[in-house]
């Protein structure tokens, strides 16, 4: 069990609109932000419930345990660096050249983005997760502890207690962690890479239209991936050129 009881959000698309559901249902309280307002969340607010509120990302940087920074990763910049310091920020963002545009830095492979946000948050603890799977599958796979049919997912962080913090949230909302190490190493679950997506999503029919296509993608069941093929799929991972195949996750 996680030491967790609020979990902050910047962020409220796809991917941190289903790690709000994992967590309320969880019995986390959440404070949710993005970048256009409180008053835009109400919607969101009603359907969570009692355990949601909705804030600035400062006051939800403040008022988290944890923190998920879920923006595209072009608006890094604007994350509240000095609220967040001291924190363990969770960073699901991905290099996504055709949204973000081209990064020199990121282009020139010498940083991953992990470690740009990490230099941009120099006073907090950066972690990689939660990244490497589809909203969609991300809510509709999490299972209890020690299900058979349980899923793992990859993290990566400098600092071995914040990766511990957030391996105990992965628990607590449904999924087993596999610690690939460093930010250094957090390449090993970008898009391109074996893990990214594909493992948790059956293979898609071919010759359908885009309404079918869409239907199917919320209507098929996910396939779980233990831990053990997360390890096996990290570590088989090739470095390539930054900035792999966006796939249907778009966030805030």
């Amino acid at each position: 069990m996680t030491e967790t009881e609020t979990l902050g959000l910047i962020g409220t698309g796809m991917i941190g609109g289903a790690l709000a559901r994992l967590a309320v249902a969880a019995g986390l309280d959440v404070v949710l932000s993005n970048s256009r307002g409180p008053e835009t969340l109400s919607g969101l607010v009603a359907e969570l419930g009692a355990r949601a509120r909705a804030a600035t990302p400062a006051e939800a940087a403040l008022a988290g345990d944890l923190v998920v920074a879920t923006v595209p990763l072009s608006a890094y910049e604007r994350l509240p660096a000095a609220e967040l310091a001291g924190r363990t920020v969770i960073d699901t963002m991905n290099y996504y050249p055709e949204r973000d545009g081209r990064v020199a830095v990121l282009d020139e492979g010498g940083l991953t983005s992990s470690a740009l946000v990490q230099r941009h948050l120099a006073g907090a603890h950066v972690v990689k997760a939660f990244n490497n799977i589809d909203f969609h599958r991300l809510f509709t796979l999490a299972r209890p502890s020690g299900a058979p049919d349980r899923s793992a997912l990859p993290l990566a962080g400098d600092d071995e207690a914040a990766r511990a913090r957030v391996a105990r949230l992965l628990d607590t909302l449904g999924y087993d962690a596999v610690d690939t190490g460093t930010l250094d190493a957090s390449w090993r679950s970008e898009p391109g890479t074996p893990v990214y997506v594909q493992p948790y999503l059956r293979t898609r029919p071919k010759g359908l239209s885009e309404e079918d296509k869409q239907s199917w993608f919320f209507d098929t069941p996910g396939v779980p991936v233990p831990a053990d093929r997360v390890r096996e799929l990290t570590a088989a991972a090739v470095r390539g050129p930054a900035g792999g195949s966006r796939a249907a996750v778009i966030d805030d």
